[in-house]
């Protein structure tokens, strides 16, 4: 029985790099013995184009139905700042999906340590996965806005830290068992909450995991002077938003950075972090292996097919070791050049 995929290519790169990670995922698909279903539909600032509102009806209800949901990028100046722009689709189809934890794993890939804009002895060995709380928060709050002022409101609940946090325990006893939370408890009063909450659960559930707290502007330092010393990263909407893009810069290219939103069941959204650059749209010159490794995390996640996942990324790694770049790391390979290099290495 195929599993069915929901494309949402969106804007900019969005559908270039779309199309490297789908023809990835069937080429794979193939190769180990399962079937996969795809079909697209407008997102973003593309839906807006076409219809008017960044998440149609269709779109949401074709989501729901799916096994897992493939997203290439969302926005772009096109649609300017105003109320109707195409990342609150992104944020209508987190919360509408409760995909509560945003998982960015940051490694650095050894042949690519010239790139990163840190010494190489400062980066050697970096391998963070961040954990980002994605429905709660300032990004969420009850916003408003008169003539001369306005306000978010920053607000967290127990349950919603409990859960994010749950995933980022487990997810270090399967690494090296640290704990890194990011806060602003020195000020904020939902960051004391965050703090007492994630602490209450440590001291209850996982003692045998190292936990550390740290406030979020000592900590936006330190991933950049010291980030070995991280392991798992937790923290919530806003702060993870800010820190998860500061740590692409480590490994050389935000275009090799892919992410998983993942919720209580199986289901997931997939894509790369590094947005729609409509500065190089339609040229096929976007890096896609940010999108070819979120299609690494949608197979292990919500499909259950561990060895494919490992087949890719073994694959992009062969492919980065063997010297295959896209322009961004100072390489001559296309779009569509890179994924066929990918795809030749899983073939074998």
């Amino acid at each position: 029985m195929s599993k069915k995929i929901v494309v949402l290519p969106g804007d900019g790169v969005g559908p270039e790099v779309t199309e490297a990670a789908i023809d990835v995922l069937e080429m794979t698909a193939q190769k180990f013995g399962f079937s996969l279903e795809f079909d697209d539909y407008a997102f973003g600032g593309a839906a807006i184009d076409a219809c008017g509102e960044p998440l149609p009806d269709n779109t949401l209800a074709a989501c729901k139905e799916a096994d897992a949901i493939f997203l290439g990028a969302v926005g772009g100046p096109k649609w300017g700042v105003h109320t109707k722009r195409p990342e609150a689709g992104l944020l209508g189809l987190r919360s509408a999906l409760n995909l509560f934890a945003n998982l960015r794993p940051v490694k650095l890939h050894p042949a690519l340590a010239a790139h990163s804009p840190l010494k190489e002895e400062r980066i050697k060995g970096v391998d963070i996965l961040i954990l980002r709380e994605l429905t709660g928060g300032m990004y969420f709050g009850e916003k408003k806005r008169e003539a001369d002022k306005a306000s978010d409101l920053c607000e967290y609940s127990k349950f919603e830290i409990i859960r994010a946090a749950r995933v980022a325990f487990e997810a270090a006893r399967g690494r090296r068992n640290h704990v890194t939370s990011i806060d602003k408890a020195n000020v904020l009063e939902s960051s004391r909450l965050w703090r007492e909450t994630v602490t209450a659960l440590h001291e209850k559930d996982y003692k045998d995991v190292e936990l550390r707290h740290e406030l979020v502007d000592s900590a936006a330092m330190k991933l950049i002077t010291n980030p070995g010393s991280y392991d798992v990263v937790l923290t919530e909407n806003l702060f993870g938003d800010i820190l998860s893009d500061e740590c692409s810069v480590l490994t050389g290219s935000i275009g090799l950075l892919g992410s998983a939103s993942l919720g209580s069941v199986t289901q997931g959204l997939y894509e790369p972090i590094h947005g729609s650059a409509p500065d190089i749209a339609g040229q096929n010159i976007a890096n896609p292996v940010g999108a070819i490794t979120s299609a690494a995390m949608l197979l292990r996640y919500s499909l259950d097919q561990e060895e494919a996942a490992q087949a890719i990324e073994h694959a992009t790694y062969v492919a980065l070791a063997s010297g295959a770049r896209t322009r961004d790391l100072g390489g001559e390979l296309s779009c569509t050049q890179m994924a066929t290099e990918i795809m030749t290495k899983i073939k074998g």
